[in-house]
Formats: C-alpha cells, sequence, structure tokens
C-alpha cells in the first residue's frame, strides 16, 4: 500500500506542474459545460423574445383585396412590406422568413360570407421561420374567430354554436420538471466533465510515460506492477473527482443566471441535486480512469494515445442519444447500466422526481462492479512487458 501512496503523490505532485493537465481538469472540463448552456440560453432566449416582440416585418401580395385584414393585422404588430413578385423564391432565398398573400376572390368570398381565403409561403426548414410564421397564424386567426363570432351574433346566434365542445387542457408539469426537460444534455456535460478531467493524466502516465521511456525504470522496481497501477488510476480519479465536484458547483452558479423567470422554469441545482448527482456519477470516476488507463496502454505515443481516446469519447453521449431519440419512462433496471444510469437518474433529480436510496444503492454497485472488471483488464495488460516499450 505504501508503493501505491508513493506512486499517487508522485504522480499528483508532477502532473501539477502540468498546464495541459491543469487546464484540462480544472479549467476546461469544469467550466466547459456552465458557460456554454448559459451562453446559448442567453442569446437564443433573448434572441426569440426579442423576435416575438418586435413589430412583424412581413411582405403582403394584394394587400388591396382586404384592406381590413391588413389594418386588423398592423393593430396586432404586423408591418406589411412591399409585395414581392415571386413569394416562393422570396422564401427559399430567405430574403423574408415568411410571405402573405390575399387572392382577387377574397372579397367577393367574404361578401357572400364564404370562406375567405389567404395563403402563407414559407419554408419549414428554416429555422428563422418557426416565430414568425407562428405569429402571422395566430393573427389571422384570432382574426377569423372575431369576425366568425360577430356573424352569429348578427344572425342571432351564439358563438357557442362553433365550439361543441371545449378543450379544458390542464398541464401538470412543474417549472422545475420543465427544467429538466430543457436540460437533457446536462448528464452528458458532467461525464464529459469527468472524462477530459483525467484523460491527460491518463495519457501522460502510460502513453506519455512509455514514449519518455520512464515506464521501464519504474517497472524495474521490486514492486508488484498492481500496486503501480492503484497509485496510477488514483491520481487519474483525484484529478476527475476535483474535475467533477468544480463542475457541479459552476452548475449551479451558472443556475443563477438562467431567465427562468422568462422561461416559467426553476433551476433547482441546490444541495439536494449536487448531493445526489455526485453519488450517481462516483462509479464513473473509477469506470473512466480504468478505461482510459486500459486504451491509452496499447499507444506507443502521446498522440496516438489522445486518438484513441478521443474515439472513446463518443461512448458517454450514447445513452444521451438513444433517449432523445426513443424515448423511454425511467425504470428500476437503467440504474444498473453505467452511463444510462447517470443520463436517468440526474434528468430525474433535475425534473424534482424522486430517486430512491435503492436506484442510488444500485447505480453504485453496477457501476463499480463495472469499473472492478475494468481495472482487473488493464492490471492484466500491466502484466506484460511490451508495455514498458516504446518502440
Amino acid at each position: 500500500m505504501n508503493a501505491s501512496l508513493t506512486v499517487f503523490f508522485k504522480e499528483i505532485r508532477e502532473n501539477l506542474r502540468d498546464r495541459r493537465t491543469l487546464s484540462s481538469a480544472l479549467l476546461i472540463g469544469p467550466l466547459l459545460g456552465p458557460v456554454m448552456l448559459v451562453m446559448i440560453m442567453q442569446l437564443s432566449i433573448g434572441r426569440e423574445f426579442s423576435r416575438a416582440e418586435a413589430p412583424l416585418k412581413v411582405p403582403v401580395i394584394g394587400a388591396e383585396h382586404a384592406p381590413n385584414l391588413v389594418e386588423a393585422l398592423k393593430q396586432m404588430g404586423l408591418e406589411p412590406e412591399a409585395p414581392v413578385d415571386d413569394p416562393i423564391a422570396t422564401v427559399l432565398d430567405q430574403k423574408a422568413d415568411a410571405v402573405l398573400r390575399i387572392p382577387e376572390g377574397f372579397g367577393e368570398a367574404w361578401e357572400k360570407g364564404q370562406p375567405a381565403q389567404v395563403e402563407l409561403y414559407y419554408d419549414s426548414s428554416q429555422r428563422d421561420s418557426h416565430t414568425p410564421v407562428s405569429r402571422v397564424g395566430t393573427m389571422v386567426r384570432q382574426y377569423s374567430q372575431l369576425h366568425a363570432a360577430q356573424r352569429l351574433i348578427a344572425r342571432g346566434l351564439s358563438p357557442d354554436l362553433i365550439q361543441p365542445v371545449l378543450l379544458d387542457s390542464r398541464d401538470q408539469s412543474t417549472p422545475q420538471s420543465r427544467a429538466g426537460l430543457l436540460f437533457s444534455m446536462l448528464p452528458y456535460f458532467f461525464i464529459l466533465t469527468i472524462f477530459l478531467g483525467g484523460m491527460y493524466l491518463a495519457i501522460d502516465l502510460t502513453a506519455g510515460e512509455r514514449e519518455r521511456q520512464s515506464l521501464e525504470p519504474l517497472f524495474a522496481n521490486p514492486v508488484a506492477r498492481w500496486r503501480i497501477l492503484a497509485g496510477k488510476l488514483g491520481a487519474i480519479c483525484a484529478f476527475s473527482l476535483v474535475s467533477l465536484l468544480l463542475a457541479i458547483a459552476a452548475f449551479a452558479v451558472a443556475g443563477r443566471f438562467m431567465p427562468s423567470d422568462k422561461l416559467g422554469m426553476d433551476f433547482n441545482l441546490g444541495m439536494h441535486f449536487a448531493t445526489t448527482t455526485l453519488l450517481l456519477m462516483l462509479p464513473l470516476v473509477a469506470l473512466l480512469a480504468a478505461l482510459q488507463t486500459l486504451v491509452a496502454a496499447f499507444a506507443k505515443s502521446f498522440r496516438e494515445a489522445q486518438t484513441y481516446l478521443s474515439i472513446l469519447m463518443l461512448l458517454p453521449i450514447i445513452p444521451t442519444i438513444v433517449l432523445s431519440v426513443v424515448p423511454m419512462k425511467p425504470q428500476s433496471w437503467m440504474y444498473a447500466v453505467p452511463l444510462l444510469a447517470q443520463q436517468v437518474g440526474v434528468t430525474e433529480v433535475l425534473r424534482g422526481a424522486h430517486v430512491g436510496a435503492g436506484e442510488v444503492v444500485l447505480c453504485l454497485a453496477a457501476g463499480l462492479a463495472a469499473a472492478f472488471i475494468a481495472v482487473l483488464a488493464t492490471a492484466w495488460v500491466y502484466r506484460s512487458e511490451r508495455l514498458a516499450i516504446s518502440a
């Protein structure tokens, strides 16, 4: 055990001098997710709110055929622009988000009490078109409903006749549960933080030392290989754990800068969230450290190990993609699957749902069991004499 502690403190001390390791473990990993999240949310939400409140500029073709309609749309916030010759080409070339066309027969159909048609041209594949198209559609529907009610009243009928069934929607979501839906990618950020926190250290302690030819003298000492491996894994886990703690704290601070009042959400990233997230993520600290060391052991240079681990970095995102494509109701067995357990568990906590002690224990047990298997595989590779050879 003394040998393992010696290796542990040696690697910690040496890598504290390495700026690349420190920036990855204590800066890039913990702060990348929170900073990106706050910036994206502030920019996208601010932009959408400004677009929703600003006057809506839309080219209108045939405005002279329905002056009353155009005037009503103006009062609702629409600013008619000059008509265009080709509405289809206009939206496809992104010269306008939407084009409103009023056919010549609009006035005649209106006078006869028949449905009067208007045409709205847009390209749904353009992301910027959603807000203006939704606003124009809402304006036209409001105008239509108002005059439909007036026509019924003029004939001595109640407007309720055209609504034989009323749907009363009762949304049972809470501000916190809506936040969980919005931040479904948050567990991946924590996993990525753990990965980045120990990646450069794992590369340097195996492939790096192999390339510098310092691994062979270390193995020449009368110390069991598994003790050397234990010290190295302990150092990697320490950096990853510190990175995770910093990320949890950074997200707690970032939650205070989220525009929760505008979104009608509650970002509760306090002590309960931090504690549960830490417990759920702990097995991954050991598992990813063992996997990174195992993969790096097959590389003969630092650069080659970086290539291998960049491919391994894609592994944690698989559960996130699966759950986004095929949504599944959280079940107890999911907590026995590493990576999937963290994705489900952290999302549930973020939604304000209860994650019981049984689920947490199952996650810890299954994750640590997987980490133990990975450590055994790494220890088996460490027994090979080829590991100390760089050429």
